[in-house]
């Protein structure tokens, strides 16, 4: 028997009939297992699947994310198609989607431009847009900082940038958008990982994929990244939502949850000159 046929669809969009008979343990192709779930692809003749179970500590709402897609979808989002969701015999809760291919692995300017032009249009969406379906809205501080009690040098900084940045839940953001949640097959961009979404502030939002841009690809693709949004999408008071999202990077940096390569500290330490409201502070240095 394989694990298809052991999981008990809650909901569905296809006949899974023929792919539990078809989607063979050699059919599976486990991806690289994150912190919250497994993540396996399914091949069988002429369709790909992806298969997500959340067999972690993280138990996130799949209900939603099922919904969330589908409504995506509706409006041009450029997501995966999904396909069905339930619990698998531990009742650990799982998420079928299409295979849209493999994270963009040519990051050049014109893949970023583009990647600044979805995220742009992710914000754009309305609350009449996404309809009745109910997405959360998290408090900010608690959600992307809820180790942070734990630094008092970093939460001294958290409450003095959020006075002045003051988070608004106005807009449906991803909450973890960058080019590792991009995949990309036949030249189309797909954004997968829904995990974080919520209405929240598209500030932050942009914030976050800004930042991992600068210290992880290049400043250059990353200014490009800024430009392309901006075009897309006017906004201001950044600089503080940058600071933002420079410092939950720093705490999850403390927690090792954080990648550092060659060159992360150094631009790190350069993004913080360029930021008036981290230019004094020592502490990250």
């Amino acid at each position: 028997m394989n694990r298809f046929q052991t999981i008990n669809w809650i909901d569905t969009k296809i006949d899974l009939n023929v792919l539990m008979q078809a989607a063979t343990d050699n059919s599976r192709h486990p991806v690289n297992q994150g912190f919250e779930a497994e993540v396996a692809k399914f091949h069988t003749e002429g369709e790909a699947f992806v298969l997500k179970v959340w067999n972690q500590s993280s138990k996130p709402d799949v209900r939603f994310q099922y919904h969330l897609l589908d409504r995506l979808k509706q409006h041009g989002i450029k997501v995966p198609a999904p396909l069905g969701w339930g619990l698998d015999v531990e009742e650990n809760q799982v998420l079928l989607t299409s295979d849209n291919g493999s994270p963009v692995s040519d990051l050049t300017k014109d893949n970023i431009v583009e990647m600044a032009r979805i995220l742009s249009s992710i914000h754009r969406l309305t609350k009449e847009e996404i309809g009745v379906l109910q997405v959360p809205a998290y408090h900010f501080m608690d959600y992307f900082f809820s180790d942070i009690h734990k630094h008092s040098d970093l939460a001294q900084l958290l409450e003095t940038l959020t006075q002045v940045a003051q988070p608004k839940q106005s807009a449906l953001i991803h909450g973890d958008y960058h080019f590792q949640n991009i995949v990309q097959q036949d030249g189309q961009f797909t954004v997968i990982d829904w995990t974080n979404a919520q209405w929240g502030d598209a500030r932050y939002d942009f914030a976050w994929a800004y930042l991992l841009l600068y210290l992880y690809v290049s400043e250059e693709l990353a200014e490009a990244f800024r430009s392309a949004y901006l075009t897309e999408k006017a906004m201001s008071e950044l600089e503080s939502f940058e600071a933002l999202a420079c410092l939950r990077w720093e705490l999850l940096h403390r927690h090792d949850g954080v990648p550092i390569l060659t060159n992360t500290k150094k631009r790190k330490a350069k993004f913080l000159k360029q930021n008036s409201f981290l230019k004094d502070i020592l502490l990250f240095l």
